[in-house]
């Protein structure tokens, strides 16, 4: 049986009067939205209700279901331990979820379990469904850092797990819009969160599920959503149907971005509605042009990449045909791996650590594929999907002021007396300004603000 209806909503412990004790009534519209979604879910009479949730555990490589036979949780961090849950977990579909996504080699399963209680993104939206509906088993599973096309293969694999199980399911996508709409709102404003929810609000309302995509994670970051993986989640559960959606409400007055839509499937495929599909392909013919545009500097690094992730072999670029400027000059360098738009791995040298720079590339490109302690090592399977660059850094100079920095031009290390250092490269999506620069590879070099230190700036010259 086909998923019966999904729904996005937001998950703001205020609407519970418990918890806003008068305070809700600052965002009457949504409330009212949310009870008509509580009622159209109790008429479905669903066996399962699957919530996707930020605030469950969230890895940056790894979907986490909640595993066991189900979690209790309470209100009592928001002054409100009355307000109780118990729930019982569909231990079937959590199977099933888990079972398709090993054949797939997708990172998804019941593995790291770090807190059972039920987390208010889970328990914000039960509030309203179990004051109508009382059945019903649920499906918890948090997001992950992984790109937006993962997060919505989840979506195409939950749905095939309720299919082959024949349930009756409806899915919750918890998450508010943006955390910067109004001065007075817990993150203040950014021109990027009204721009937010004006672009979510119009994509959700249309069902226009393959332009979810096409929000750029520096944009995200800077309007502060927290729903948006969790939205393309359960649009992947509707992968090539078609979808009548309802668009209820959306209101900004706490200054967080509160929207609330519907989704239906509706008679008939629809092939134009594969969006995993046509969006896959797409960044294939992107990498295919890449690849044959990339110069001598990105084709060591992809071919020393390619090479040791399948046979764990190094190349030896002594025995290649290589430019004199790879195997002539010393510098430092860094090799940058991305996948659909989301940092894989990063790991460079500040200054020369080998007899040449192409020995510096190679001995950086298979770190930044496997020893980057952030990430997994990179699979055979991701291969394809790769996009990768190098820079080659310049001589770093000493400066006095911030002042001196260009956030485009220069790269900055940030250094200390005791020998803790922090670098952040040039031209990075998100970093603006000289102090966010700043800011940043401090925090890499574990220097805090009160303690003194040296700045030096580099050039880098970026191979794509």
């Amino acid at each position: 049986m086909p998923v019966l209806a999904s729904f996005m909503v937001p998950h703001p412990p205020l609407i519970v009067p418990e918890v806003g004790r008068g305070g809700e009534r600052e965002v009457e519209q949504t409330i009212r939205s949310y009870e008509k979604v509580a009622d159209e879910i109790a008429s479905l009479a669903p066996e399962t209700i699957v919530i996707t949730s930020p605030h469950s555990i969230l890895y940056g490589d790894y979907f986490h279901i909640s595993p066991g036979k189900g979690a209790k949780g309470s209100f009592a961090n928001f002054r409100a331990p009355s307000v109780k849950f118990s729930e019982t977990y569909d231990e079937d579909l959590v199977d099933k979820i888990s079972e398709i996504s090993y054949h797939e080699d997708f990172p998804c399963g019941t593995l790291g379990e770090q807190e059972k209680e039920l987390d208010h993104g889970t328990m914000v939206p039960l509030w309203f469904i179990r004051n109508k509906y009382k059945d019903g088993k649920i499906v918890r599973i948090g997001l992950s850092g992984l790109p937006l096309t993962d997060h919505y293969k989840l979506g195409t694999i939950i749905a095939r797990a309720v299919n082959a199980l024949d349930r009756k399911v409806v899915i919750v996508a918890s998450g508010d819009l943006s955390h910067k709409l109004q001065d007075y709102g817990p993150y203040g404003f950014a021109k990027e969160g009204p721009e937010y929810d004006e672009r979510i609000m119009d994509v959700m309302g249309r069902a226009s599920f393959g332009e979810l995509f096409d929000f750029d994670e520096a944009f995200c970051d800077k309007a502060a959503e927290c729903g948006h993986r969790s939205f393309v989640i359960m649009a992947g559960a509707w992968d090539g149907k078609k979808v009548k959606a309802t668009r209820f409400s959306h209101e900004d007055v706490t200054g967080v971005g509160y929207g609330i839509c519907s989704f239906y499937p509706e008679e008939g495929e629809d092939p134009e509605r594969k969006f995993l599909a046509i969006r896959l392909k797409e960044k294939e013919k992107e990498i295919e042009d890449q690849i044959a545009s990339s110069d001598e500097y990105v084709r060591l690094a992809r071919k020393t990449i390619e090479t040791y992730i399948r046979t764990g072999e190094k190349i030896r670029p002594a025995e290649m045909a290589l430019p004199s400027e790879l195997t002539e000059r010393r510098a430092g360098a860094f090799v940058s791996i991305h996948k659909q738009g989301m940092l894989r791995g990063c790991i460079g040298t500040i200054g020369p650590t080998m007899k040449n720079l192409a020995q510096e590339i190679v001995t950086n490109a298979i770190s930044a594929s496997t020893r980057d302690p952030r990430f997994d090592p990179i699979r055979e399977s991701e291969l394809p999907w790769l996009e990768i660059n190098v820079d080659v850094l310049g001589e770093a100079e000493d400066i006095d002021s911030i002042d001196q920095l260009d956030v485009k031009r220069y790269g900055v290390i940030v250094s200390t007396r005791d020998g803790r250092r922090g670098l952040l490269l040039p031209d990075l999506d998100g970093v603006d300004t000289p102090e966010e620069q700043v800011s940043i590879a401090m925090r890499k070099g574990g220097i805090q603000s009160h303690e003194k230190y040296f700045l030096q700036r580099f050039e880098v010259v970026r191979h794509i």
